[in-house]
């Protein structure tokens, strides 16, 4: 695969993005929650799209040249916010999932004005097809105005509470985190934690390595956390040593699932539900006030219902 050229994002794309999203997007709620002592829910799975991922599709559209075609992949969030950003814009957008994505996410995208390509039984492959075709690439991770459009959630933080902060995110390819790096590197206090499947270690492997390596990937109900990074990814640089990085099990998920149904009676998918995995199982360290990132809610009521059952 040919390794594009892609700049890391810096504080201008930060202020392009929150202008984009806002503009958009109302502010997603802050929920008090017995997680942990005074942690927060946040609650991006409230988006219109069901999912934290069009903040980077619509700093991404924006971004485009006048009349200019976008094409992208996606496990399924990021191409409902291409979607919803191309509604809004009338922007040409192609978007590519593999043959195995979830029916809910490319049910949802096809209700959009984009062209649906269905290529491959991987995101990696539906990756590589998306690179081939016409178009600006918008990679849902790999982008400086995605991962700028991710760090809006950090913008909006800072208006809905104050103090030390210990904010904890899903990882796939690290837009969501290397987002929260860049605006926490403006901020000054606040930590942020990266939570990866056990079964798709890509960004921290990479962060470790200090360039972007491969890693074998397993199975996961959690379709929004697995596969390997683009070659040359700026995620892990942009990340770098700003987050700390940790892992759950599918069974961590379902009790995280399980645990966001009864307390909170919210629904979320796998990979939406990370974060709270990783502090219910002990595996996030907090020292300042604990905000989770709830990203996602699109599953189906089959996956959902298999995930919290006892």
């Amino acid at each position: 695969m040919t390794v594009r050229a892609v700049r890391p994002p810096g504080p201008d794309d930060l202020d392009r993005a929150w202008r984009a999203v806002t503009s958009a997007l109302d502010p997603t709620p802050l929920v008090p929650s017995g997680l942990a002592p005074g942690a927060l829910l946040k609650l991006e799975s409230f988006q219109p799209t069901g999912a934290f991922k069009v903040r980077g599709a619509l700093a991404a559209v924006a971004a485009l040249a006048e009349g200019e075609p976008a094409v992208t992949a996606s496990a399924g969030n990021h191409g409902l916010g291409m979607g919803y950003a191309a509604a809004r814009s009338g922007a040409d957008v192609t978007v590519v999932v593999s043959t195995r994505a979830s029916q809910v996410k490319v049910d949802g995208i096809g209700a959009f004005p984009v062209r649906l390509v269905q290529h491959g039984t991987t995101y990696d492959e539906a990756e590589a097809h998306a690179m081939t075709l016409p178009g600006h690439y918008v990679s849902p991770y790999n982008d400086p105005a995605v991962i700028a459009g991710q760090g809006t959630i950090g913008r909006e933080l800072e208006r809905q509470v104050d103090g030390p902060l210990t904010v904890i995110a899903p990882v796939g390819g690290g837009g969501l985190l290397a987002g929260l790096c860049l605006w926490a590197r403006e901020r000054g206090n606040v930590r942020v934690v990266g939570v990866e499947s056990a079964v798709s270690r890509g960004v921290s492997a990479s962060v470790a390595a200090g360039r972007v390596v491969t890693v074998e990937v397993g199975e996961t109900f959690a379709d929004g956390l697995p596969g390997n990074l683009e070659p040359g990814c700026v995620t892990p640089q942009v990340i770098g040593r700003t987050a700390e990085l940790t892992s759950v099990t599918d069974d961590q998920i379902r009790t995280a699932l399980r645990w966001l149904f009864h307390e909170h009676g919210l629904v979320a998918e796998g990979a939406g539900a990370a974060g709270v995995a990783a502090v219910l199982a002990g595996r996030a360290d907090i020292t300042g006030r604990p905000i989770v990132i709830v990203s996602g809610r699109n599953s189906t009521a089959e996956t959902f219902t298999n995930a919290i059952r006892e």
